[in-house]
C-alpha cells in the first residue's frame, strides 16, 4: 500500500514520501499564485479554485491568504465564504455543505501525530475526515480538528477548539468547544 493509500484510509503513513511531498508542492504553488491576485481579479481567482479543489459548487469566496495539503480532498458547498487566512490541512477529506461562512484565522486540520514518540520522530502521521453540515457560522480563530463532524445550522463561537462532534442547530463554544444551548427561533429574528 502507497503511502498516499494510507493517508487516504485514516492509517499511519510517512508525509514526507515523494509522491504526497510533490503534490503539497503544487497545491502550495496554486495557493501562492491565489494569494498574489488582486481582490478584484474574482475570474482568475475562480479558475486556481478549479484547478486546486476536488469540488467546488458556486458562488464560492475565499479571502486571501488561503494555504491547503493537497487541495484535492476539500469539497465545497454553494456560498462558501471564508475570511481572511484560511488554513486547511487536506490529509483526509474536508467536506463543507452549502452556506457555509468562516471568519478570519480559522484552521481544519486533518492532520495529527502519533503519541508515541517513536513513532511520531519516525515522520508518522495519520488524517482523519472533517465533516460541515449546511449553515454553519464559524467565528474567528476557530480551530477544527481531525475527525469531526459538524452538524447543521451550526453557530461557533470565536476562539473555540472543536475536538468532538457537534449535533445539528446548536450554539457551540470553548476549549474544548462544547454545545451551550440550542439555537432558538428568537435567534433567527432582526433585533431591532
Amino acid at each position: 500500500m502507497s503511502q498516499k493509500e494510507k493517508m487516504l484510509a485514516g492509517q499511519l503513513y510517512y508525509a514526507e514520501d515523494q509522491v504526497l511531498s510533490e503534490e503539497r508542492k503544487r497545491a502550495k504553488e496554486i495557493c501562492y499564485d491565489y494569494n498574489l491576485l488582486r481582490p478584484s481579479q474574482e475570474e482568475e481567482q475562480q479558475v486556481l479554485l478549479k484547478q486546486l479543489l476536488g469540488k467546488m459548487e458556486s458562488p464560492v469566496t475565499i479571502t486571501a491568504p488561503f494555504w491547503c495539503d493537497y487541495g484535492y480532498n476539500i469539497e465545497l458547498g454553494e456560498n462558501f465564504y471564508s475570511n481572511h487566512n484560511l488554513v486547511i490541512l487536506d490529509g483526509a477529506k474536508v467536506r463543507f455543505g452549502s452556506n457555509v461562512f468562516v471568519g478570519p484565522n480559522c484552521g481544519f486540520h486533518t492532520a495529527g501525530h502519533p503519541l508515541d514518540q517513536n513513532e511520531r520522530n519516525q515522520g508518522l502521521e495519520y488524517a482523519y475526515p472533517i465533516e460541515v453540515g449546511h449553515s454553519v457560522w464559524f467565528g474567528a480563530g476557530v480551530q477544527v480538528m481531525p475527525g469531526v463532524s459538524i452538524g447543521d445550522d451550526v453557530v461557533i463561537a470565536a476562539g473555540s477548539v472543536v475536538t468532538k462532534d457537534l449535533p445539528s442547530h446548536v450554539l457551540a463554544a470553548g476549549v474544548p468547544c462544547k454545545v451551550i444551548r440550542p439555537l432558538k427561533d428568537s435567534d433567527r429574528q432582526p433585533k431591532d
